[in-house]
Order: structure tokens, then sequence, then C-alpha cells
């Protein structure tokens, strides 16, 4: 599934590629991936002109000059393609709908601009969604009343980082960095390399860590963010940003897919195994279980 560096490389890229364009026409293959009603999209979607391009977590939102939004969850197959005249941008599940011909069998939704340059949103899974509703409302959907705050904002402090894990104490860390309840768009990745950077095993306990360590692990999550997001994402293979670069965060990555090789801070060999219901690494020397 893409994470919350992955849908920023996204967000970012699509800022500078699709504001100011204007909606001439769309295109759905079945209502599961665009549950929007005719009328809605006659009236505020078609002619429209995109305004801006938020996330929140993992969604995606493209407000537009009706005062409606385009809310997009790529959940674990979805990706977002932007083709022009010169000009190609994708990110998302790692697959060759990338880089390839477009649309393709994976193709849910295009939206054509009235330049003739498109959007595509693609998912082989068909678990993902565009729905198309007032701006004033998406605070409003469950998910968004749910979800934790953002790790990366200015005004998110070390001190409301470790509070956040007040209700889970007797829960293991990793479990709880994962809830997006408690923290929004921390998955599997980032878990395990801000867990590595903070010296915490993964299943260490919440109410066994200390103030100090709380303090570390919030640093490490968002440098680990911030490292993974100038890098363009994790995405190994047929991503390409806005400037045709693909991702490269998981080249620099500590202990995630680096099992049997040794640990850059000690030199122990890096070991994997099940944690959280998740792949999980680890150096078994630096993180040991408390």
């Amino acid at each position: 599934m893409p994470e919350l560096p992955e849908v920023e490389t996204v967000r970012r890229g699509l800022q500078g590629l699709i504001v100011n364009r204007t909606v001439k026409k769309v295109h759905h293959d079945t209502p599961k991936g665009f549950p929007n009603t005719d009328a809605d999209v006659n009236n505020f979607l078609l002619g429209a002109t995109i305004t801006g391009v938020r996330r929140r977590a993992k969604v995606l939102l493209i407000d537009l000059s009706t005062e409606y939004t385009l809310v997009i969850h790529l959940k674990m197959t979805g990706q977002l393609v932007f083709r022009a005249a010169g000009v190609a941008f994708g990110a998302g599940h790692p697959n060759d709908s990338l880089i390839g011909e477009l649309p393709d069998r994976s193709t849910r939704v295009t939206l054509t601009f009235s330049d003739e340059s498109r959007l595509y949103f693609n998912d082989q899974r068909k678990f993902g969604w565009v729905r198309l509703m007032p701006t004033i409302g998406v605070p409003n959907i469950d998910f968004m009343k749910k979800v934790g705050p953002e790790p990366l904002e200015a005004d998110f402090t070390a001190e409301e980082f470790a509070q956040r894990f007040e209700r889970r104490k007797k829960s293991p860390i990793k479990v709880a960095l994962l809830d997006q309840t408690v923290i929004a768009g921390v998955g599997n990745i980032y878990a395990d390399e801000s867990l590595w950077g903070a010296k915490l095993h993964p299943q260490t306990l919440v109410g066994n860590i200390t103030k100090n360590q709380f303090k570390k692990l919030y640093s490490e999550v968002r440098d680990v963010m911030n490292l993974s997001i100038e890098k363009g994402g994790s995405t190994d293979r047929n991503y390409v940003n806005a400037e045709g670069r693909r991702g490269s965060y998981i080249d620099f990555a500590r202990v995630f897919r680096r099992e049997g090789q040794p640990c850059p801070r000690c030199g122990t060999i890096i070991v994997k195994f099940r944690a959280a219901g998740r792949g999980t690494h680890i150096c078994p020397k630096c993180q040991v279980l408390e």
C-alpha cells in the first residue's frame, strides 16, 4: 500500500501539474470506484477548475472551483498517472501501468482536461475510489473523524506525539505506530525504520517506553518520512515523479529489506520476523526487547 510519503509525493507532483486545469469530461468503469451521481458530476465536476491538491493521512483531496472536492483513496493497488504533451507523472502501487500505455485494464477513472491532458486513476484490485463531495463535508467523513494527527505538521510536538499513545499502553509499539487513529500515515516501512533509529524493539510494550525514548521515536518518524519525501517515496520500481525520476528512499533504508546484511550502526546481522501481522526487520543487538 502507498504510505504517507508516497501519497505526499503524489500530492506535490499533481499540485504542480493539474491546478488551474479545467475538467472537460470524465469516464469510469464501475460505480464502485466512482460512487457519484450523474447530476453531481454534471453540476460540480464537468467544467470545474482545479484549485488545489491536499492530503490527509493517505487520502488525496483535489479541490474544485465549484466548492466540491474529489476525495481519492488509493487503497492497496491504486495509482494516479498524469499525461500531457511532453509530461509524464505517475505514483502509487508499483506496476507497469505507471509507465505503460493508458488507459489499460486497470484504469478505473479518467479525467480529461480542456487541453486534452489526462489524469488516470488505476487500481488492479478495485479497492480504491474517487468520490465527489462538497468540500465543507470532507471533515465529516468517518475516516477523517477517526484518523490521528499528521506526524509532519510543524506544530505537532514530541509531547503530543507521546500523549497519542497513552491509551495503547498494553500494545506493542509497532502495533500502536501502525494504528491510523493514533498517528496518521505511518506504515510498515517507516515503522521499521523509525524503531531501528530509536533503538526500540517492535514488540516493546508502549507502557514500558520512557519519555526520552518517545522523544527519540518522534524525531525518527519525522526524519525518516521527510527523507523519504525528499527521495520521492519508497517505491523502487516503475515509479516516476513529476520530473521523471524514480523513487529512491528504499536505497537509503537502514533495516527494511536488509535481512541478512550487517546493521549500519553495529554490524550485527539484520533479521526479519512477523510482528503486528507484518514482515518486520530489526537489529537484534540494537533493538533489545524490554
